[in-house]
């Protein structure tokens, strides 16, 4: 396999640039002499892109993932006294949008697969629920199926938090489209990624997306008047631009990672857990999870050989000090705190070569034997 030292980072941010130099340049340049900076004509196109990508009526684009998120609950009512079940294992922003939004964030524990479990979200449900969270965690689509029925069968909002699975599917379709609304992050080390802070919702509700138009801007309804207090919440034309560019690269982007994925998979699986695309999933392996009792040992031994790993993550958000009002105790949800002691990060981004991904696994081996 391979023999090259040369050492591996986690991610590498700055490699994306040359080969994009001269189209990323040109679509700079063009906003800075327009001078138009906010809400410019590349947010439109990028919005009708990013529905298209997403298979939904309406895409808005927002400062950030967070923003993504919030802006929509209160825009269907959910606030104070509401509940909204959410995964404990996430980034912390899937429960801090539902406590900024005003509400309760209730945890349910997940599944092996990292996603959170519809039948732990049953045990969850009280007359103050108001939506469940599914979080398309790593990438990985959720089981929409089971959820979606759940949400029907109580009359609740089904809100996708996205943030780590643009152009994820299942069953074919893409996620975004199948609850009320979907919040995507595009942060810098996402896999749709601008150069600074973005986000974007979709949603398919008409109501919705007239509230959003002008949830993003203060309560605007027209430049003199506002309907309702807001947030300055805007996608910048600039960033919109550069993802624009970024956008004709996704699909290819998306195929790397998945045969990095796919190297790691055939390599790895008779010495540790590996995640696997599961029936009816499309998964885009923001990150590549792989699960072993010896994790903080074998990190150990990847960074003494050079190659990059993190945690993704070690604190789960019912035992972050933020959360202690909401009365967590360790114990509470077993699934995730085992898996906060087993789950190890692997380098997936896609600018990866095949010989880079074989030495990771070459390293991981070693330390096995």
């Amino acid at each position: 396999m391979a023999t090259n030292t040369q050492s591996i980072p986690y991610v590498d941010i700055g490699s994306q640039f040359e080969p994009m130099r001269e189209e990323l340049m040109a679509a700079i340049e063009e906003v800075m002499a327009s001078g138009w900076f906010i809400l410019g004509p590349q947010v439109n196109e990028f919005e009708e892109k990013f529905a298209a990508l997403s298979g939904t009526k309406y895409a808005i684009g927002v400062a950030n993932g967070t923003d993504a998120l919030i802006l929509p609950m209160k825009g269907l009512g959910i606030g104070e006294g509401d509940e909204v079940i959410v995964p404990p294992n996430s980034y912390l922003a899937s429960a801090s949008s539902v406590a900024l939004a005003g509400a309760t964030p209730v945890f349910a524990d997940v599944a092996n697969n990292y996603n959170i479990d519809p039948e732990e979200v049953k045990k969850k449900i009280t007359s103050r629920t108001k939506a469940i969270m599914a979080v398309h965690l790593t990438g990985r689509p959720a089981d929409m199926d089971a959820l979606k029925a759940i949400a029907d069968e109580h009359g609740l909002h089904l809100i996708e938090d996205s943030a780590q699975a643009v152009g994820a599917k299942y069953n074919g379709k893409p996620v975004g489209g199948f609850g009320t609304f979907a919040g995507f992050s595009l942060h810098p080390l996402k896999n749709l990624n601008a150069a600074g802070d973005a986000g974007v919702i979709t949603t398919n509700d008409d109501n919705l997306y007239e509230y959003m138009l002008k949830a993003r801007t203060h309560g605007h309804k027209n430049r003199n008047e506002v309907s309702f207090w807001s947030l300055n919440s805007r996608l910048d034309t600039l960033q919109a631009a550069i993802l624009n560019v970024k956008l004709k690269y996704l699909d290819e982007w998306t195929a790397l990672r998945r045969r990095n994925a796919a190297i790691y998979q055939a390599r790895l699986a008779d010495k540790v857990w590996v995640p696997t695309d599961a029936e009816k999933e499309f998964a885009v392996y923001h990150t590549f999870i792989i699960q072993t009792d010896r994790r903080d040992a074998l990190q150990q031994h990847l960074t003494d050989h050079g190659v990059g790993s993190a945690i993704h993550y070690p604190v789960p958000i019912h035992l972050q000090e933020a959360a202690q009002y909401l009365g967590y105790k360790p114990g509470d949800m077993p699934m995730t705190e085992k898996q906060c002691e087993t789950i190890l990060s692997l380098p997936i981004f896609h600018n990866l070569t095949e010989e880079q991904v074989h030495r990771v696994c070459d390293v991981v081996e070693a330390f096995f034997q």
